[in-house]
Protein backbone atom coordinates (compact mmCIF):
# COMPACT_ATOMS: atom_id res chain seq x y z
CA UNK A 1 0.00 0.00 0.00
CA UNK A 2 3.01 2.84 0.85
CA UNK A 3 4.52 1.67 -2.65
CA UNK A 4 1.42 2.41 -4.61
CA UNK A 5 0.67 5.69 -2.16
CA UNK A 6 4.74 6.48 -3.30
CA UNK A 7 3.98 6.23 -6.69
CA UNK A 8 0.91 8.64 -6.54
CA UNK A 9 3.01 10.89 -4.49
CA UNK A 10 5.43 11.40 -7.04
CA UNK A 11 3.30 11.67 -9.94
CA UNK A 12 1.27 15.11 -8.32
CA UNK A 13 4.66 16.15 -7.21
CA UNK A 14 6.12 15.76 -11.04
CA UNK A 15 2.55 17.35 -11.98
CA UNK A 16 3.61 20.12 -9.14
CA UNK A 17 6.90 20.61 -10.69
CA UNK A 18 5.69 21.56 -14.12
CA UNK A 19 3.05 24.16 -13.14
CA UNK A 20 5.28 26.12 -10.60
CA UNK A 21 9.07 25.92 -12.75
CA UNK A 22 6.05 27.08 -15.91
CA UNK A 23 4.68 29.41 -13.71
CA UNK A 24 8.08 30.64 -12.20
CA UNK A 25 9.70 31.56 -15.16
CA UNK A 26 6.59 32.96 -16.61
CA UNK A 27 6.91 35.28 -13.82
CA UNK A 28 10.17 36.14 -14.03
CA UNK A 29 10.19 36.44 -17.74
CA UNK A 30 10.83 39.78 -18.99
CA UNK A 31 7.57 41.14 -20.40
CA UNK A 32 8.79 41.95 -23.95
CA UNK A 33 11.32 39.37 -24.68
CA UNK A 34 12.43 38.55 -28.72
CA UNK A 35 10.03 36.71 -30.46
CA UNK A 36 12.34 34.26 -30.70
CA UNK A 37 13.33 33.87 -27.39
CA UNK A 38 12.82 30.70 -25.11
CA UNK A 39 11.14 32.79 -22.61
CA UNK A 40 8.65 34.05 -24.66
CA UNK A 41 6.59 30.98 -25.17
CA UNK A 42 6.34 30.86 -21.31
CA UNK A 43 4.60 34.09 -21.25
CA UNK A 44 2.42 32.94 -23.93
CA UNK A 45 0.12 31.20 -21.73
CA UNK A 46 -1.23 33.24 -18.41
CA UNK A 47 0.54 31.98 -15.42
CA UNK A 48 -2.14 33.52 -13.45
CA UNK A 49 -4.47 29.86 -14.74
CA UNK A 50 -1.64 27.61 -12.85
CA UNK A 51 -2.06 28.84 -9.31
CA UNK A 52 -5.31 27.24 -8.40
CA UNK A 53 -3.34 23.67 -9.73
CA UNK A 54 -0.40 24.69 -7.65
CA UNK A 55 -2.01 24.73 -4.73
CA UNK A 56 -4.33 21.94 -5.45
CA UNK A 57 -1.48 19.79 -6.71
CA UNK A 58 0.84 21.27 -3.17
CA UNK A 59 -1.87 20.47 -0.83
CA UNK A 60 -2.44 16.89 -2.25
CA UNK A 61 1.26 16.32 -2.31
CA UNK A 62 1.55 17.61 0.72
CA UNK A 63 -1.12 15.38 2.34
CA UNK A 64 0.79 12.19 0.51
CA UNK A 65 3.77 13.18 2.21
CA UNK A 66 2.46 12.74 5.61
CA UNK A 67 0.27 9.63 5.33
CA UNK A 68 4.09 8.29 3.97
CA UNK A 69 6.22 9.51 6.50
CA UNK A 70 5.07 7.21 9.50
CA UNK A 71 6.34 4.38 6.95
CA UNK A 72 9.80 6.39 6.31
CA UNK A 73 9.98 6.49 10.04
CA UNK A 74 9.72 2.85 10.84
CA UNK A 75 10.96 1.42 7.37
CA UNK A 76 13.44 3.82 5.94
CA UNK A 77 15.10 6.33 8.83
CA UNK A 78 16.03 3.77 10.76
CA UNK A 79 18.81 1.90 8.01
CA UNK A 80 19.67 5.35 7.30
CA UNK A 81 20.74 6.10 10.57
CA UNK A 82 22.60 2.27 11.10
CA UNK A 83 24.46 3.33 8.10
CA UNK A 84 25.22 6.91 9.87
CA UNK A 85 23.30 8.91 6.59
CA UNK A 86 23.66 12.18 8.92
CA UNK A 87 23.37 14.56 6.29
CA UNK A 88 20.69 13.21 3.84
CA UNK A 89 18.60 12.82 7.15
CA UNK A 90 19.47 16.38 7.79
CA UNK A 91 18.36 17.42 4.54
CA UNK A 92 15.32 15.37 4.85
CA UNK A 93 14.63 17.21 8.23
CA UNK A 94 15.04 20.69 6.40
CA UNK A 95 12.64 19.54 3.47
CA UNK A 96 10.03 19.36 5.95
CA UNK A 97 10.45 22.38 7.59
CA UNK A 98 10.22 23.96 3.69
CA UNK A 99 7.25 21.92 3.21
CA UNK A 100 5.71 23.88 6.39
CA UNK A 101 6.98 27.23 5.25
CA UNK A 102 5.49 26.38 1.58
CA UNK A 103 1.81 25.48 3.63
CA UNK A 104 1.90 29.01 5.44
CA UNK A 105 2.74 30.62 2.20
CA UNK A 106 0.05 28.41 -0.14
CA UNK A 107 -2.94 31.48 1.64
CA UNK A 108 -0.63 34.89 0.23
CA UNK A 109 0.50 32.94 -3.28
CA UNK A 110 -3.15 32.58 -3.62
CA UNK A 111 -4.58 35.83 -2.99
CA UNK A 112 -1.43 37.95 -4.70
CA UNK A 113 -2.46 35.76 -7.78
CA UNK A 114 -6.19 36.37 -7.68
CA UNK A 115 -6.18 40.34 -6.89
CA UNK A 116 -4.34 42.05 -10.16
CA UNK A 117 -3.71 44.96 -8.42
CA UNK A 118 -1.42 43.55 -6.24
CA UNK A 119 2.33 44.05 -6.17
CA UNK A 120 3.98 42.33 -9.28
CA UNK A 121 7.15 41.91 -6.91
CA UNK A 122 5.36 40.37 -4.66
CA UNK A 123 3.70 38.14 -6.18
CA UNK A 124 6.76 36.99 -8.47
CA UNK A 125 8.78 36.21 -5.01
CA UNK A 126 5.85 34.12 -3.76
CA UNK A 127 6.09 32.18 -6.67
CA UNK A 128 9.83 31.58 -6.35
CA UNK A 129 9.58 30.88 -2.55
CA UNK A 130 7.24 28.13 -3.99
CA UNK A 131 9.30 26.92 -6.54
CA UNK A 132 12.25 26.76 -4.55
CA UNK A 133 10.98 24.70 -1.39
CA UNK A 134 9.04 21.98 -4.55
CA UNK A 135 12.13 21.85 -6.49
CA UNK A 136 14.17 21.36 -2.78
CA UNK A 137 11.37 18.40 -1.74
CA UNK A 138 11.31 16.93 -5.10
CA UNK A 139 15.72 16.97 -5.35
CA UNK A 140 16.24 15.58 -1.48
CA UNK A 141 13.17 13.01 -1.09
CA UNK A 142 14.33 11.46 -4.67
CA UNK A 143 18.60 11.36 -3.24
CA UNK A 144 17.42 10.09 0.50
CA UNK A 145 14.80 7.48 -1.88
CA UNK A 146 17.99 6.62 -3.60
CA UNK A 147 20.27 6.11 -0.70
CA UNK A 148 17.84 3.05 1.20
CA UNK A 149 15.27 2.63 -1.38
CA UNK A 150 11.63 3.18 -0.16
CA UNK A 151 10.54 -0.70 1.28
CA UNK A 152 14.29 -2.28 1.25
Amino acid sequence: MATALLIVHDLFAVALLGAITHQTLATWAPAKPRPSAFFSRFRAVHARRFANAVVALYLAVAALGTVLYLSFKIDVQPGLELDRHWPALGLFDLKEDFVAIGVGTLPAYWVSWRSPSLDRRMRATLTAILAFVVWWSFLVGHVVNNIKGFGS
